[in-house]
């Protein structure tokens, strides 16, 4: 895939991807990126599909049992994912029952852990 000129949608639930405040983004997210602010994860998905046709999805600390239903219905709609959710191993995130349930569910094809001592350093990448 091509990654110049690709439509991408973020769910912002709380605003800490970017920095939105009065409608402004604060941080430069690309002129092709459409923000969802201030909306539950799972039905800010389902409407960055049906009215801004993203190729891919953006949210961060995924874990809620909605979240499924929701990457799911991205997946099936052909929308790629991009998700943090927090954890140092895939055993600790098997430990949260939804996080369990989503990996069983093989709603991802490549899990990549950070460094939390070094920014932005990975230091470990599980693939499906």
């Amino acid at each position: 895939m091509d990654l110049i000129g690709i439509t991408v949608g973020v769910v912002d639930e709380r605003g800490e991807i970017s920095a939105m405040d009065k409608g402004i983004s604060w941080n430069d997210l690309g002129i092709r990126t459409d923000v969802l602010n201030n909306v539950k994860k799972s039905i800010g998905m389902e409407m960055l599909i049906r009215s801004m046709s993203p190729k891919v999805i953006v949210s961060d600390e995924i874990g809620n049992i909605e979240d499924i239903s929701a990457i799911n219905y991205a997946l099936c709609s052909g929308v790629k994912g991009i998700f943090t959710a927090h954890g140092d191993a895939l055993e600790e995130l098997k430990v949260n029952p939804v996080m369990k349930k989503m990996l069983n569910l093989k709603l991802f094809n490549k899990i990549i852990f950070l460094d939390s001592k070094e920014k932005g350093k990975v230091y470990k990448v599980y693939c499906e």
